[in-house]
Formats: C-alpha cells, sequence, structure tokens
C-alpha cells in the first residue's frame, strides 16, 4: 500500500498537501504540485529518519499515491 497524499485548496489559493499516514507531515505550496512536491521530500526524510533510529515505517508496496 502506497502512502496517502491528501491534497487540499486552502481560502487564500495556497495547496495543502498531507501524509495521514505520518502525523504532522504536510506542506504548503503556491501550486497543486509544488505542495505534493514538498510533503513527498518530507515524507521521505521522516521514513529515513525513523529507519536510522530502529522505528516502525508503514509496510508499503510503492510510496505514494495522490487524491484529489
Amino acid at each position: 500500500m502506497p502512502l496517502i497524499i491528501e491534497v487540499e485548496q486552502e481560502e487564500d489559493g495556497r495547496w495543502l498537501a498531507e501524509v495521514p499516514d505520518l502525523p504532522g507531515v504536510l506542506s504548503y505550496g503556491q501550486t497543486r504540485q509544488e505542495a505534493i512536491e514538498r510533503v513527498q521530500v518530507l515524507s521521505l526524510r521522516v521514513l529515513a529518519d525513523r529507519l536510522d533510529h530502529g522505528e516502525p515505517v508503514p509496510q508499503m508496496s510503492s510510496v505514494f499515491a495522490v487524491t484529489p
């Protein structure tokens, strides 16, 4: 199962992307694509940090899936 990225546009026009399976992993961008790219980078950093410290990471068959 890939990590799901939820994306929505805020009232001020910014885009918010969040990975619900990784609490606190969210990012804003001026465009939808920018928000998605930023949250992917942050997610990979969080997963790498967890692996470095021997913490559990979600089981996944691929890395990301984006929802509308």
